[in-house]
């Protein structure tokens, strides 16, 4: 029971770095992104072509993904969801999901159809393991993501609360019409929160390739489970996606326990059950949905 326990709070970890991305951009920009899962596997390849084949070590081709990815999320504000923003909310969703319907069949096409993994690039840490008493033995690199989303969380809100530039996001989120008339830059201080945005979805895509393999329609999955923990969670705070991510890999374990097919499900059933919980007033809209309310939004 201690084992599934440890092995529940490792894989929340890995949850919480795949939501953290969507769930940042939606605080801040009121986008929710379906393209989130493709860009992942994207930087995933981005890392493979510099450490597999330029045989770069892991942490460089990391920076470089990161700044790469950051790039792409201000072309793509800039670009696309700038414009699509203007037609409500509807409008940025289809978009984001055109985009990620072309990423997928883009990788398909440049990558072909086989799984990939990041595992040798990190040679006997895919496999290390720490020995923690009772014989139990949990592996390194969960540590280590559990470890990552905790910081990079624990640095977003910082950034958010305590910089010039994370007040000058917050205050574009509340109202950019406003924002303009105090002299802040939206369009620029939009087109770096999606950056920043995109630029978490290198650490997760560095998680998903040390976890498992992956091929280039990988991305829905990791969508699917990022958007389930934002749901869980909530919004008002990056901590509340770590939560519910926590929780979504709890009830995933715990179906798990009761029947080898109930993986999945478990998580279905305690996502269905935040569902209900945030639209019990009867409003049906992605802002209760979320939990979350334009007046105190911030990440």
């Amino acid at each position: 029971m201690t084992s599934q326990l440890i092995n529940a709070i490792l894989l929340g970890g890995y949850y919480a770095v795949l939501a953290t991305g969507l769930a940042f951009m939606y605080s801040v920009m009121n986008v929710i992104n379906l393209a989130h899962g493709a860009l992942i596997v994207l930087s995933a390849y981005g890392l493979w072509l510099l450490g597999g084949n330029l045989g770069l070590p892991l942490p460089v081709a990391m920076a470089i993904m990161v700044v790469v990815m950051f790039a792409v999320g201000m072309f793509l504000q800039r670009v696309v969801l700038s414009r699509a923003s203007g037609g409500g909310e509807l409008l940025p969703i289809l978009a984001t999901f055109g985009i990620s319907i072309i990423l997928d069949n883009l990788m398909f096409q440049v990558f072909g159809a086989d799984s990939l993994s990041l595992a040798p690039l990190v040679g006997d840490l895919s496999w290390a393991s720490f020995e923690l008493p009772g014989f139990i033995f949990v592996g390194k690199t969960s540590v280590y993501i559990l470890l990552a989303a905790i910081v990079v969380i624990a640095g977003l809100e910082w950034l958010l609360r305590r910089t010039a530039l994370g007040h000058r996001i917050q205050a574009v989120s509340q109202d950019r019409a406003t924002a303009a008339l105090l002299g802040i830059d939206t369009q620029r201080t939009a087109a770096i929160a999606t950056g920043i945005a995109l630029a978490t979805g290198v650490i997760a895509a560095t998680a998903m390739g040390l976890r498992s393999a992956w091929g280039p329609y990988g991305g829905s999955a990791q969508l699917l489970f990022a958007f389930e923990a934002v749901v869980i969670g909530g919004l008002g705070s990056l901590w509340r996606v770590l939560a519910g991510a926590m929780v979504l890999a709890f009830a995933q374990s715990l179906a798990a326990m009761i029947h080898p097919q109930g993986f999945l499900i478990g998580g279905h059933l305690a996502f269905l059950a935040a569902v209900f919980i945030r639209l019990r007033g009867g409003s049906f809209d992605l802002k209760s949905l979320l939990g979350l309310t334009r007046k105190g939004a911030t990440a």
